[in-house]
């Protein structure tokens, strides 16, 4: 399981905990074998002529905290699309890429603001917060597992307006994925990854990774850009400040924390497609 094809393929199937994946052209999309509909995200030779393997990533559990929110993963979250030789140049087809899943932020609209008043005028439904993980730039897939991956969170309720963020493209959120030990500065102390077990099916040729957690405790985390709350309907105020002092951002490294529990299976192309 050290062995270099192994490592790539675990890294790049980890880029679906924050990617936003690349979308392949429409114009020769395909429907996947009987056995392998669950690859339906992978283009077919028609959309991508570089890819050979199709790739399906599950993230099953686990959570992400920043500054004084900690946000559980509670639905699962999808990638699946298709990858080259070397495991890179992700692409996906239409029915692939990441779902646009939304994990509830404990404490709401009101928890991130401090703005009480917002209960009784709107009452709590309306205050429910979502986050949503994004990527900002490409992700570094490393020889032992890791993996770097630029993000930033979107904030979303209409409370918030609708560009509300934590990270940025200029400045984003690097996470550094591993499933071995960290060494993040103080207060955090060293966290462990749990490397996930290899099975085959060997009917239909599909290698599954199952089990595995990739942590960081090493990262900062900036402040919230873009969040505004527009009064009487048409008068914008920013309450990036409120954002921040109720969320304890920005957050410096070593005191934010993140556990990806991730389930991958893998196969060729020609079996897809055939």
């Amino acid at each position: 399981m050290r062995s270099r094809l192994i490592s790539k393929l675990l890294a790049a199937a980890v880029v679906a905990v924050a990617a936003t994946a690349f979308v392949v052209s429409t114009a020769q999309a395909r429907t996947p074998a009987p056995g392998y509909e669950q690859f339906a995200g992978c283009p077919s030779p028609e959309e991508n002529s570089i890819d050979t393997g199709c790739i399906r990533s599950d993230i099953t559990g686990g959570h992400f905290q920043m500054g004084t929110k900690d946000v559980p993963i509670e639905k699962p979250m999808v990638l699946s699309g298709g990858v080259d030789g070397n495991l890179e140049n992700f692409a996906a087809s239409p029915a692939g890429g990441l779902t646009p899943v939304k994990q509830k932020v404990p404490g709401g609209v009101i928890g991130l603001t401090g703005l009480t008043f917002l209960f009784e005028l709107l009452g709590s439904e309306a205050l429910t917060l979502y986050a949503v993980t994004e990527l900002t730039g490409a992700p570094v897939i490393g020889e032992e597992l890791e993996i770097t991956l630029p993000i930033r969170v979107h904030l979303i309720n209409s409370v918030l307006g609708s560009k509300c963020y934590v990270g940025s493209f200029s400045n984003p959120i690097t996470l550094h994925l591993t499933i071995g030990t960290t060494n993040p500065p103080p207060p955090n102390k060293p966290i462990s990854g749990v490397p996930p077990k290899v099975t085959i099916e060997e009917e239909r040729e599909i290698l599954n990774l199952t089990g595995g957690t990739w942590v960081d405790n090493s990262f900062a985390a900036p402040g919230a850009n873009g969040c505004v709350l527009t009064l009487f309907g048409f008068i914008p105020i920013s309450i990036n400040g409120l954002v921040n002092s109720q969320s304890g951002l920005p957050a410096a490294a070593g005191t934010n924390e993140t556990r990806q529990d991730i389930d991958i299976s893998l196969t060729a192309r020609e079996h897809v497609y055939p």
